[in-house]
């Protein structure tokens, strides 16, 4: 899987995750919601975006942008 089709699933996993939160817990995990949809919009003017640093450091994210879970190896 593409890193860019990564990010946008887990984006999407998290705002389903906060919307359900929002109906069964509390009104409160909105600012789930809030601190996704930021994330994604400095990670468009900055690079920073963490979930690519975790899948780097992990040894999961190649340098041709392809996850593969488990690392790295040669295929």
């Amino acid at each position: 899987m593409k890193i860019e089709s990564f990010i946008r699933v887990l984006a999407g996993g998290m705002v389903l995750l906060s919307v359900a939160l929002v109906y069964f817990v509390n009104a409160w995990w909105l600012l789930l919601t809030c601190f996704v949809g930021l994330n994604l919009i400095q990670s468009v003017f900055t690079g920073f975006c963490p979930p690519t640093i975790m899948l780097t450091k992990l040894g999961w994210l190649g340098a041709d942008g392809i996850i593969r879970p488990g690392g790295n190896k040669s295929r």
